[in-house]
């Protein structure tokens, strides 16, 4: 399994559920390398080979250079998880800069597209590849819009529930099924980067089971739709926000 985004909160668990299920473990990381050696040594733990490396995803040869280390490491992936992102200061759109939103599009939708394309490209059947799974992280946030909090990246996940449809029309007959999961308000540091530690605890009230999530709750159904028992299961978009 390749995951983007892997040495901290949903990648991160995504890594560890994936050891223990007994994936070999590949993943990115943008920034810190000693919260990628933690992740890699607990996916280990679980006697899992893993491999860590630092990319870019918003740069078509940092991309590149993520599969073709995947592929030297441990092999070409049966199971791409796609999700890295980057969120920006709370507020409103027409207080943002032009800097602001295309930095949120290059790695959101930009970055999100080209690791698309290289898993697709690797994993088609008619291109000599072996088949597999692509899985998207989207956010719930693709149908509330974040007004008042974070339009762009609404927009930017919106983007990427488009790409899941269509993508696994083009690539259902060549052995490759692309599937979305939409968390909603999901306890990790995420919401430090958008300025509100404690969003959680201010959203919960409208949250219908009255939580956040776990990223361990997302990383469950990202490993059942990677495994065989979705095997039928292509071009969903499922949410796991507590009903929001």
């Amino acid at each position: 399994m390749l995951i983007t985004g892997g040495s901290r909160g949903i990648g991160a668990s995504c890594a560890e559920h994936a050891a223990k299920a007994g994936y070999d473990v590949c993943f990115s990381y943008a920034s810190n390398p000693g919260a990628a050696d933690l992740v890699k040594a607990a996916c280990e733990q679980h006697g899992a080979r893993a491999a860590s490396t630092r990319a870019d995803v918003s740069s078509e040869d940092d991309v590149i250079a993520l599969f073709d280390f995947c592929e030297s490491e441990l092999g070409a992936p049966d199971v791409f998880v796609n999700n890295a992102g980057v969120l920006g200061q709370q507020g409103e759109l027409r207080d943002f800069t032009a800097e602001r939103i295309a930095w949120t599009v290059n790695v959101n939708v930009t970055g999100a597209l080209l690791c698309m394309r290289e898993a697709a490209r690797r994993m088609s059947t008619d291109r000599g590849g072996a088949g597999g799974s692509i899985i998207n992280v989207s956010s719930k946030a693709s149908t509330l819009g974040s007004p008042f909090e974070y339009v762009d990246y609404a927009a930017s996940k919106g983007a990427i529930d488009s790409a899941t449809i269509g993508l696994s029309k083009e690539l259902g007959a060549v052995g490759v099924r692309v599937n979305c999961v939409r968390p909603g308000p999901i306890h990790t540091d995420i919401h430090a980067s958008g300025g509100e530690p404690d969003r959680i605890a201010r959203v919960s009230a409208g949250i219908p089971m009255g939580r956040g999530g776990e990223p361990a709750e997302v990383a469950s159904l990202i490993l059942w739709l990677a495994g065989d028992e979705a095997s039928y299961v292509s071009g969903a978009l499922i949410d796991v926000a507590g009903g929001r």
